[in-house]
Order: structure tokens, then C-alpha cells, then sequence
């Protein structure tokens, strides 16, 4: 039987798999502290493959999944967008997949470009861009380049565990700061407080501002869903440590997630508040793409009396769909369940104080990092 044939046959039929478990999903062994419980191919390969035990050789000699990285040979760093309902029209991505295996990331779908799986690939086999920090000289000093706040972390964390080895965030930093550029960092990482020297001496300037996603307060919970991220614990630290360092900070309550986490909505507002920041935002789940299978998967493994819940309640939320991509209702979604949301989140940022003053970014300190080369006189 081909490998096709054997993804469309029904679920009973399917290879066995551990209690509670999808049949389809990766042995525990094999991808032990990982947030995806399978690896399905990509929506753009020819095949699917599915691995099953046929009785020749067992899966138990299958190797775990480790990370490896690639280096990207990318020409270009800084990405534009035109999306109406962002902040910002530039980004950059020092990585491509990311080792923290948030299993609700929306930016899994991205590796389906690559030939890989959106599943236990994008949090396995990793790419950095190692001459990120070049090419952003070079673009930032080409001709009639205009300075506007470049984001970084929008789709995967520039803080994510290979950043300790690689510094590619780090050095992205130093050519900003000796550009006078300036950046915002969405980061769910403590390791961001590493560039605590970098980030204070551009805050003098008013050159960065920096986002941390709090999801949950639970350990166990955080410890499932994202499982190689920083803890409830040291984020609220290393939001803690930015405010006393003069870092702008702020906090994402992201994603919010019906009947799972929207119960911690005020909790981790109290939180946060509680170590200084006076800035919060808010984003619903998102599920695009390959994202809607892989949370279910894990949804039915860790949280089976929730699973049909959950799912009603995000339909509830998006038109009656598992996702609505439409501008302007994508992050917050539409139906009285999500007004409830954003109303509770409003109360609490109102009863708190938060989002009383925007907050200023400055371009006029920028200075191109090569200047252009002076046209020599005719005579």
C-alpha cells in the first residue's frame, strides 16, 4: 500500500499508538521535550510518509529527534509587509524554525516552504542566518533609506536556545545601536537580558522597546505547550529586569486560548504589573494551516475532556471556522466570546493602569552604519 493511501485510511486502522494519543503521532522516546506529537510531511511534497512498524524492523530502533542547524545563505535580511492590522512594515528573522516547540506557533507553516514538516521539523532542524549582521549593513546604508522601527521575533524567537552559540541577535544589536536604528523584540526568552548592556544604551535614545509572551502561570501547563521556552517564573524576572534597567517593556498575553489558559487573563496582567510594566497587548490563538492539526493532536494527547470545548469555543470565535485570517479579526477574532476577551482584558489593563502613554521611538539618531563613497570632482 502506498504512503498516500495509508494517510487516508480511517483512524482505526491506523498503527497503534500510546492511550490518549493520536495514531499517528512520534513514539514519546523520540521526541522527548519536543511540542509536536507527529511529523507529517509538507503540504507542497509529492508523497506523505507515515512511519509504522511492519514487522521487519520496530521503531524503537528509529533515532530521537535531535537539533540540527543550517546555514541560510539568505541575500537579503530586512523583510517588508504591507499587512494593514500590524505596527510595523519591516522585520527580521535571524532563524528559520525555532527549538522552543511552542505547539501553537503560527509561523510552523513557513517550513512546508523548505521541504520539511511544519510538525517536529520546525522545532528540529534549524536555519540561521549567519551573515545577518552584514547584510544588515548593507541594506540599512543603501541609497534613499528611510528609518522606521524594524521588529524582530514577530515569527520565530531571535532568543531561542541555538542564540547562546551562535549570537547572531547579539551582533544584529550592535549594528543597530551604531546605527542608531531603531528595533522591537518580541521574545519569550530570559536570554534576552544577555544584551541587557545593548538594549539600556539604546533605551537612553529611545531606540528599542521590548515585548515578553507570558501565556501562562502554570509550570506544568507552560512546560507542555512550550516546552523548551523560559518558565512563567524567569520571564516575570526578566521583565522585571528590564524595567529596572529602563528598557520599555511590556507583556503579550499570547495566545489567548479558550477553556485552557483565557481563565489566567487578569492573573498574568496582576503579574506582570507586579514587576513594573505598565504595557500589555493581547493575542488570540491562531491556528493557520498545518497549525490546526498539530493542536489538536495536542490537545487530544494532554487535554481530551477539553478537546471538543476548546475547538467549539475557537469555532465561536472565528466565523464558525478553526481559523479567519481576514485583517483586522485574525488576532483578536469576532462573536460574543471574543468581545468577552477583549472586554476582560481591557478591565484588567484599565483597573491596573496599563496603556496610558504610547510610548516614542525615535529615527532621528540614525546615521547610515557605510556611508556612500564621496563622487570624486571632475577637475
Amino acid at each position: 500500500m502506498s504512503p498516500q493511501s495509508a494517510l487516508k485510511r480511517p483512524p482505526a486502522l491506523l498503527p497503534s499508538a500510546p492511550a490518549g494519543e493520536p495514531a499517528t503521532t512520534v513514539e514519546r522516546e523520540r521526541r522527548r521535550g519536543r511540542g509536536s506529537l507527529s511529523n507529517a510531511s509538507g503540504r507542497y511534497e509529492p508523497v506523505a510518509r507515515v512511519a509504522f512498524d511492519d514487522g521487519w524492523q520496530g521503531l524503537d530502533d528509529l533515532p530521537p529527534f535531535k537539533t540540527t542547524v543550517i546555514a541560510d545563505s539568505t541575500r537579503k535580511i530586512i523583510t517588508r509587509n504591507d499587512s494593514p492590522d500590524i505596527s510595523f512594515d519591516r522585520s527580521i528573522n535571524p532563524y528559520r524554525g525555532c527549538e522552543h516547540g511552542c505547539v501553537y506557533c503560527f509561523a510552523r507553516p513557513t517550513h512546508a516552504y523548505l521541504g520539511l514538516s511544519p510538525g517536529l521539523d520546525f522545532e528540529s532542524r534549524l536555519f540561521m542566518k549567519p551573515n545577518a549582521p552584514e547584510l544588515l549593513e548593507r541594506e540599512l546604508s543603501a541609497p534613499g533609506y528611510v528609518p522606521k522601527m524594524i521588529a524582530i521575533g514577530t515569527n520565530t524567537d531571535p532568543y531561542q536556545p541555538i542564540e547562546r552559540r551562535y549570537k547572531i541577535m547579539r551582533r544584529i544589536l550592535e549594528v543597530l545601536d551604531a546605527a542608531g536604528h531603531p528595533v522591537g523584540i518580541v521574545t519569550k526568552s530570559a536570554l534576552v537580558l544577555r544584551d541587557l548592556d545593548i538594549l539600556a544604551r539604546m533605551a537612553r535614545r529611545d531606540l528599542v522597546k521590548v515585548a515578553l509572551s507570558v501565556t501562562t502561570l502554570d509550570p506544568k501547563l507552560a512546560r507542555t505547550m512550550e516546552p523548551r521556552a523560559a518558565t512563567p517564573p524567569r520571564r516575570l524576572d526578566a521583565l522585571r529586569q528590564l524595567v529596572k534597567a529602563g528598557v520599555p517593556a511590556s507583556a503579550m498575553v499570547a495566545p489567548v486560548i479558550p477553556a485552557l489558559n483565557d481563565d489566567e487573563i487578569e492573573r498574568i496582567l496582576d503579574a506582570v504589573a507586579s514587576v513594573g510594566v505598565r504595557h500589555a497587548g493581547y493575542v488570540l490563538l491562531r491556528l493557520p494551516l498545518e497549525v490546526r492539526d498539530l493542536f489538536r493532536e495536542w490537545l487530544i494527547a494532554n487535554f481530551p475532556d477539553r478537546y471538543r470545548h476548546v475547538f467549539k469555543l475557537i469555532r465561536d470565535m472565528r466565523g464558525g471556522k478553526d481559523y479567519d485570517s481576514t485583517f483586522g479579526q485574525r488576532q483578536t477574532g469576532t462573536g460574543p466570546i471574543a468581545w468577552m476577551i477583549g472586554r476582560r482584558f481591557e478591565v484588567a489593563c484599565e483597573k491596573l493602569g496599563f496603556n496610558k502613554e504610547r510610548r516614542k521611538i525615535a529615527t532621528e539618531h540614525f546615521r547610515p552604519p557605510r556611508p556612500g563613497a564621496k563622487q570624486l570632482d571632475l577637475f
